[in-house]
């Protein structure tokens, strides 16, 4: 081994850098949490079809109507405060200025456009539609970015940064 490979081999290793073992952490934790999302996700639409079949053997103006979509309200918000950790984690494990881009839109998706047009939904169905279409991509996002993720630890950088 020469000189220059024993210096590229110890910059890897986190005793190398001060507060390194946090970035190591914190890959494995954005990784989990990305998982942990796209799981949240399937889920999600399970609880939106349950939701809406639900409203129907209720009546679209039955009181218990509102409640039927509860637990999809409930694990979207839930789905929110996950986009918030990917970022978080994105920031401290530092994949790539692309990955952490990708993960300021899946916190802009969840935290900002769901909410919005669901609300909307309530008066024209287009934005409903919306929020689905919306949710869809969500899920996609990261799935896009757990694929990244994943060729990173892989070591595959060249296709990771494409």
């Amino acid at each position: 081994m020469t000189t220059k490979e024993t210096l590229a081999a110890g910059a890897d290793q986190s005793v190398a850098r001060p507060g390194g073992g946090r970035r190591p952490r914190a890959a494995a934790g954005y990784r989990w949490l990305l998982l942990l999302f796209l799981v949240a996700g399937v889920v999600q639409i399970f609880l939106a079809g349950l939701g809406v079949f639900h409203l129907h053997a209720y009546g679209l103006d039955a009181p218990a109507g509102d409640s039927a979509l509860d637990p999809h309200r409930v694990l979207g918000s839930v789905m929110g405060g996950i986009a918030v950790l990917i970022l978080v984690l994105a920031i401290i494990a530092r994949p790539g200025s692309r990955a952490i881009t990708w993960a300021i839109v899946l916190v802009v998706q969840t935290d900002v456009l769901q909410g919005m047009l669901a609300a909307f939904g309530d008066d024209s169905a287009v934005w409903g539609g919306l929020h689905a279409l919306d949710g869809f991509l969500a899920i996609a996002v990261a799935g896009y970015m757990y694929g990244k993720a994943i060729g990173l630890t892989r070591g595959d950088h060249a296709r990771a940064k494409s």
